[in-house]
């Protein structure tokens, strides 16, 4: 069958990759008012220098890594370095009807998001230099890498039938678990435990996660790389688990006090987050158990984090590795070909070998994502140093590395 571009899905693609690459900025903010006021540039900083270090790294090789020819399952060939070959003619293995370079320039908004969601973990006290290698290392050695496994042609965990629609294990998971061992690594900042940390500005917060909803649709939906009818379902279940989270999400804090506004954008992004792995492949309906059960599960796991004292900032963990885990064992249970002829049938639906493929992909992701991070994190903190000074993180970074202020 000849592949040949299609007006309607090149047009959506065009939209959704501007929708994902949104995100990026959206973090910044939603980040950003959690922090306090003399860090909130640096966390900004942390995550919109993706768009320059990963937009780069993307073209130069890492879509190469991740997309080129198979090399034995494990990563993809040089083909694409310098994206030769990635052009407006379609890929039989990637782009049936979208233009190659639209394909991945689509997945290169995805490798620019993930590392940036890592930054929650070690906001107000990293210093800019090793956060800029950290990051290339990262995208080079664990993002790429599992991209390739997931999504690539011949990539091993493909081949075995894994079911990740936008990103469970590739995005979530994987950024989720390194933050926890960056984390570990970094330790806490300086005051942890010994009085509140408070946000500098939640709604700005409170616009990022707006943001990031929005941006959401074309990061779940564009993954269908159509317009039809599973993009369609995509964003139906997108929405449904984003509400179901934030409902549950204000009963259980209501239960703890006040239904806080910072918990119920919290737990939207909870539901869109779990909800990722498996957009494409359930119905709705299902989709409001993935949010529903997401929410408490990350809301008790952050207060798990804060029993154990672990300054795992803002929650990447909790939020994004257990909720992502979760929606990818809700995907090998829920999944239908009814909703989608090329995924798979679910536990539910008379498959119980898919869960099976699910669990093994997380327990891969997450030993891989957070055993590499450690030993990255583990090199550098030993040879260059993770933290800034004492004085530097009790001036803020905002003034210490960058030189400049977020309020007069």
């Amino acid at each position: 069958m000849v592949n040949t571009i299609n007006a309607g899905d090149t047009a959506w693609m065009l939209v959704c990759c501007s929708l994902v690459l949104l995100m990026t900025p959206a973090l910044g903010f939603f980040y950003g008012g959690m922090v306090r006021r003399k860090n909130v540039l640096s966390t900004l900083t942390l995550s919109y220098i993706f768009l320059s270090l990963i937009g780069l790294q993307w073209v130069v090789f890492g879509y190469s890594l991740a997309f080129g020819p198979d090399i034995s399952g494990l990563i993809g060939g040089l083909n694409f370095v310098g994206f030769q070959g990635v052009d407006a003619l379609p890929n039989g293995d990637y782009s049936k009807t979208i233009p190659h370079g639209l394909f991945a320039a689509f997945q290169m908004m995805f490798a620019v998001i993930t590392p940036a969601l890592i930054t929650g973990a070690f906001v107000e006290r990293i210093k800019f230099k090793s956060f800029l290698l950290f990051s290339l290392l990262w995208a080079t050695l664990v993002y790429d890498p599992l991209c390739h496994w997931v999504w690539g042609q011949g990539g091993w965990l493909r081949a075995l039938g894994v079911l990740d629609f936008a990103g469970g294990t590739v995005v979530h998971i994987a950024a989720g678990f390194s933050a926890l061992a960056f984390a570990i690594v970094i330790g806490p900042r300086k005051g942890y435990g010994n009085g509140t940390m408070e946000p500098n500005n939640i709604p700005l917060t409170v616009l990022g996660a707006g943001l990031l909803w929005v941006g959401w649709f074309g990061f779940n939906a564009g993954s269908a790389l159509a317009a039809n009818g599973v993009a369609v379902n995509a964003l139906l279940t997108t929405n449904t688990s984003a509400a179901t989270a934030g409902l549950v999400w204000m009963l259980l804090s209501w239960l703890d006090g006040r239904p806080s506004t910072l918990g119920i954008v919290t737990g939207m992004v909870v539901g869109l987050a779990a909800v990722t792995p498996a957009s494409g492949y359930i119905t709705p309906l299902a989709s409001i158990c993935v949010g529903a059960v997401a929410a408490p599960l990350s809301y008790y796991a952050m207060r798990f984090r804060e029993r154990r004292k672990l300054d795992e900032s803002l929650d990447v963990w909790a939020c994004h590795g257990m909720a992502s885990t979760w929606g990818m064992v809700a995907t090998g249970l829920f999944a239908t070909v009814a909703v989608n002829g090329d995924g798979r049938n679910g536990l539910f639906f008379g498959n119980p070998e898919q869960i099976g493929v699910q669990l093994l992909a997380i327990v891969v992701t997450i030993v891989f994502s957070f055993g590499m991070t450690y030993l990255l994190a583990k090199i550098l903190n030993g040879s260059i140093g993770l933290r800034v000074s004492p004085m530097a993180e009790e001036v803020g970074l905002d003034i210490s590395s960058h030189g400049e202020r977020s309020y007069s």
